[in-house]
């Protein structure tokens, strides 16, 4: 059973950075497709961005050239690190673990940016 375990979020003003970082569990993940979602009040779930086993990314466009997602497969870890942050970058941001029939989430780490 996969576990993903996220960290890094908090508060920050606008302009300002902040990198998230998410720790899987298991063997799966240097095999594994990952990506990092985010849900805002009110509105779905939408991806960010996607990173696969051979490193190819995929961002949406609201956060392409401000964001960058990265793995490191010794530390079975995902990172997003988020510059330029805009109030409107403010949700719940989530770790995804995708190999086969396996789809995992992480619990969410809260990101809110504020003045």
């Amino acid at each position: 059973q996969v576990q993903l375990v996220e960290s890094g979020g908090g508060l920050v003003q606008p302009g300002g950075s902040l990198r998230l970082s998410c720790a899987a569990s298991g063997s799966m993940f240097s095999i594994s497709v990952m990506g990092w979602y985010r849900q805002a009040p009110g509105k779905q779930r939408e991806l960010v961005a996607v990173i696969t086993k051979g490193g190819s990314t995929n961002y949406a466009d609201s956060v392409k050239g401000r964001f960058t997602i990265s793995r490191d497969n010794a530390k079975n870890t995902v990172y997003l690190q988020m510059n330029s942050l805009k109030p409107e970058d403010t949700a719940v941001y989530y770790c995804n673990l995708r190999i086969m029939a396996v789809d995992a989430w992480g619990q969410g780490t809260q990101v809110t940016v504020s003045s």
